[in-house]
């Protein structure tokens, strides 16, 4: 009954801020990266790299403002949990900083990029988008990015299933490309999809810490017996001879432009 209500409720009023405090560890070490296409397409057209001011909403534990960094782009990563901040790894160009999606504390049409990888279905859609406008400068760039897991890949749907089991089919496993909002945003019509395959190399340590880094997994010991055993069981049947499982995705790159002709109101949700 309670997971049933449960899915009616936006996952932005699920504790978004503080909801992966304990798996932030994890989170730095075991989460996938996303691929270099991506992040080139992300960047494209912007002008030199060193000349982009980029805002990583949703920053984590850094693993995407690093990419954007090794690309040469200057970065603010926003980050609301301070568990997640001090996991961050230092890097010259990217500048941590505590703030949300609704409200990320910078200044008017100050940046050239701004970013949300996979971070964008914890946001209130709404309020983050009309952030996100405000704060870009005319015709600059937002992207949102999510990693989803390919299920046609055997080993990866066998996975994906033991996480819905265990997460009690949780919302958020299926809400994952919640990007609707920006679709029908009038803030940012003509939204470009781009696609890219990508594959995370994990041993049984790295399986595990995989599966602990996702914020509802519950902590009970019985719960987590049975995850320990599942993991354990997909690891055995897909190993491969070098030791490692791959979990395989499709990172979906969502691009799309500031209209600086509508600036107080969006589209339907839908």
């Amino acid at each position: 009954m309670n997971q049933t209500n449960s899915e009616f409720i936006p996952l932005h009023q699920m504790n978004p801020l503080s909801r992966f405090s304990q798996q932030a560890g994890d989170y730095r070490k075991y989460r996938p990266s996303y691929p270099e296409g991506a992040i080139a397409t992300i960047v494209e057209g912007l002008g030199q790299p060193s000349s982009i001011l980029a805002a990583d909403i949703g920053a984590g534990t850094g693993i995407s403002s690093h990419l954007l960094a090794e690309a040469g782009v200057q970065v603010v990563a926003i980050e609301p949990n301070a568990a997640m901040r001090q996991e961050a790894q230092p890097h010259p160009l990217i500048q941590f900083t505590e703030g949300t999606a609704e409200a990320t504390n910078l200044e008017t049409a100050s940046v050239d990029l701004v970013t949300c990888f996979q971070a964008f279905h914890w946001f209130n859609p709404q309020p983050a988008l009309q952030e996100f406008h405000r704060i870009l400068k005319p015709m600059r760039r937002l992207a949102v990015v999510w990693n989803n897991r390919d299920l046609k890949d055997k080993f990866t749907a066998g996975y994906s299933e033991l996480v819905r089991r265990i997460s009690n089919n949780h919302p958020a496993e299926s809400r994952l490309t919640s990007v609707e909002p920006l679709l029908v945003s009038h803030l940012f019509p003509e939204v470009k999809y781009y696609s890219f395959s990508y594959r995370q190399k994990l041993d049984l340590e790295g399986l595990i810490g995989r599966a602990n880094s996702v914020s509802y997994i519950p902590k009970e010991p019985q719960v987590q017996q049975q995850l320990m055993s599942g993991l354990q069981e997909l690891y055995d049947s897909y190993c491969h001879q070098n030791g490692f499982v791959y979990i395989a995705y499709n990172t979906s790159v969502y691009l799309a432009t500031k209209n600086v002709g509508e600036v107080g109101k969006m589209g339907s949700q839908g």
